[in-house]
């Protein structure tokens, strides 16, 4: 049938025959296992539609499921216009093809088809190993999603299911976005893949003439200030509970570090030294410590203390600059900094009480900003090494393999690399033009969004879980 003749009926007993289908869905076996870019699956994701008022945001909802899934790297998108005529919207859509039986000798056996069914999927020119689609309605005000996963290249629809589960919104654009990445999460888990849904990107903006820190969702959106100092802020550091934010500020005069918390905007003790340089603050894993640099004796050192900046003691002593301390945070006993102890500034690495001193990076260039990946096996760094000399691009290594990866190359100076939760994506800063704006990225440098377009935009942290 036509996908115009689909009906979309909401009443009590099809919302329990839905409740029915989908509850078979619970069993379904996970799929498990981290995608490599070579075995991606494909995926069709079906433009979904609704009945009554949920139809008025469902452009919405179809483009953030798409970005959701697709932004996640971890399966091959279908193109759409590969896609057939006819769309299920519940699987009770799907109708087997049956066989006539020959009435004359000689006659071959002829395949009938009785509308929508899983080879058409799975089959060229889709090919598809998975498909995603469903419907929305309206049911107590609230906009309701049933949603569905299916392997097509099972040979019946109760083998087929994998997901099949209810989501529920308010009536607007917000909600018809809520269940779409309530959805697409519940997809990318099947393939051992992490949501960003609810995660936060912490930033230094000059919007408003002055320097500021703001915060935005992972994606770009509700971007918003959290300081009023009319100064000169930045460097970002987010507590492990995401509860509280460190920053370097010049709004006393003399740098800086402030602590503020995140929920309510209050700001939190912090006992600062008096010198020319207060800066890169980080917090340890545990949450008990912070670390940040320092000018001590003429040279800028890194240092260690309490979170409200109390007991705080050397960990570097050289005469170099040494900043920018970055604590492991799977092992919390080790971290990467930026050290000119050779001559130029490179990449180190020590444990935490200042032993086992390993160099990382080859002694080219300058290098900047370090960051780990939230396994500690990868790093990410700013380097002016590479197909652009004398610019910085963003550059990945294994930590065990001390291989570097150049990841941006052409588009400018890239800076500031932070590692999302997921450990796929990175935030980065280009300067693509007249002003420094925030992108993210996969870990191979594919898939570039620009998240903000106001002003200069600098110095991203990424945290999961921030209200």
């Amino acid at each position: 049938m036509s996908t115009k003749k689909i009906a979309l009926v909401f009443t009590a007993t099809g919302l329990l025959l839905a409740a029915a289908v989908l509850l078979r869905g619970q069993q379904a076996s996970d799929i498990t296992g981290r995608i490599s870019t070579s075995e991606r699956p494909a995926i069709a994701v079906a433009d979904l539609r609704g009945s009554g008022e949920a139809q008025k945001y469902m452009d919405a909802f179809n483009a953030t499921l798409w970005d959701e899934v697709s932004g996640a790297g971890v399966l091959k998108m279908v193109a759409k216009s590969m896609y057939p005529l006819e769309t299920p919207q519940r699987p009770q859509d799907f109708h087997p093809p049956t066989t006539t039986t020959p009435v004359r000798r000689g006659q071959l056996p002829q395949t009938v088809r009785n509308g929508p069914w899983l080879t058409d999927w799975s089959g060229p020119p889709v090919s598809a190993n998975y498909l995603a689609f469903g419907y929305t309605g309206e049911q107590d005000g609230r906009l309701v999603l049933f949603g569905w996963l299916f392997n097509v290249a099972q040979t019946d629809v109760t083998g087929a299911q994998v997901i099949g589960k209810l989501y529920f919104g308010s009536m607007d654009a917000a909600g018809a976005r809520k269940v779409a990445r309530e959805f697409a999460a519940d997809i990318l888990q099947q393939f051992g893949a992490k949501s960003l849904a609810g995660s936060k990107i912490f930033f230094a903006s000059d919007r408003t003439g002055a320097r500021e820190i703001w915060s935005m969702d992972y994606d770009g959106t509700n971007q918003r200030r959290l300081t009023q100092y009319n100064s000169t802020s930045g460097m970002p550091a987010l507590s492990p509970d995401g509860k509280m934010v460190a920053f370097t500020t010049y709004a006393g005069g003399n740098p800086q570090i402030r602590v503020h918390s995140t929920d309510s905007g209050r700001r939190l003790p912090f006992y600062n030294p008096v010198s020319s340089v207060v800066e890169t603050p980080e917090f340890t894993p545990d949450g008990k410590q912070m670390l940040f640099a320092t000018a001590i004796g003429g040279w800028v050192q890194i240092c260690i203390g309490g979170i409200d900046g109390s007991n705080f003691r050397r960990i570097s002593n050289v005469r170099a600059i040494e900043v920018s301390p970055r604590v492991n945070p799977k092992t919390g006993a080790d971290m990467l900094f930026i050290s000119g102890r050779g001559g130029r500034q490179q990449l180190w690495r020590m444990n935490l009480d200042g032993g086992d001193l390993q160099q990382l990076t080859t002694g080219e260039g300058d290098v900047a900003n370090p960051a780990w990946s939230p396994s500690g096996q990868q790093i990410a760094f700013s380097w002016t090494r590479g197909y652009e000399p004398g610019n910085f691009n963003i550059f990945v290594m294994d930590v065990a393999r001390r291989q570097p990866i150049q990841l941006t190359q052409g588009t400018g100076r890239n800076e500031n690399p932070w590692w999302a939760p997921d450990g796929v994506h990175l935030v980065f800063t280009s300067k693509r033009g007249n002003a420094t704006q925030i992108y993210t990225m996969l870990a191979d440098g594919s898939n570039v969004q620009q998240l903000t377009t106001q002003g200069n935009n600098i110095q991203p942290v990424w945290i999961n879980g921030v209200n």
